[in-house]
């Protein structure tokens, strides 16, 4: 039974509260579940969720297939970095970054200077069977999905190992289950999270 299930006299045990000290930006590949678990995490933790896509989506009043379609990857990455920056500045939460984000040295750097990074490592095959059926990945609309998947898969990992922690995926894992990882590996880090009764 975990802490959240057992119950006293009085009613449920109370949750932990927790105090985040800084903006924690999830990384990793598309299907990863950077939104989903963020969500998660934000709500138990009791800070803002924000989402660099969605931000993006917002200002330009278009998706991102339809500005990758517009006006090309280039320009994207570059609203990218800046919606990244101003998430940044702003109150701390957890930010859900877009799959290319962390490749930028610039939101490395900003990430690395202003919050601490996460990387959510799922492998090839998780990732695969969670995008395969989506139409909304620019990326992936190829004659090849699943190779091209493959191809950013071997690109990209060195560049998410560079994250300050990392939190493996795990095909039988729930996005709450998923979330506690990510929690309990940010409390490995008092100067991010810090719980503060139990």
């Amino acid at each position: 039974m975990s802490e959240f299930e057992q119950s006293t006299a009085d009613g449920p045990a109370p949750r932990p509260s927790y105090r985040l000290k800084k903006t924690v930006a999830l990384v990793g590949m598309m299907g990863a579940g950077k939104t989903a678990v963020g969500r998660s995490v934000a709500q138990r933790l009791g800070v803002p969720f924000l989402d660099s896509d969605a931000e993006i989506e917002r200002a330009a009043n278009l998706s991102v297939p339809e500005i990758f379609a517009r006006d090309g990857e280039t320009f994207f990455r570059k609203r990218e970095s800046e919606v990244i920056a101003r998430l940044l500045d702003a109150h701390c939460g957890i930010l859900s970054t877009g799959g290319g984000a962390f490749l930028a040295e610039v939101n490395r750097r900003n990430i690395g200077e202003r919050g601490v990074s996460v990387w959510l490592d799922a492998d090839l095959d998780l990732l695969w069977q969670r995008v395969r059926h989506k139409d909304t990945r620019p990326l992936l609309r190829t004659a090849d999905p699943r190779g091209t998947l493959a191809a950013l898969y071997e690109a990209r990992v060195p560049l998410y190992r560079k994250a300050d922690l990392a939190v493996t995926c795990k095909q039988n894992l729930s996005i709450e289950a998923m979330a506690q990882r990510v929690i309990d590996t940010l409390l490995t880090r008092p100067d991010v999270l810090e719980k503060i009764n139990a």
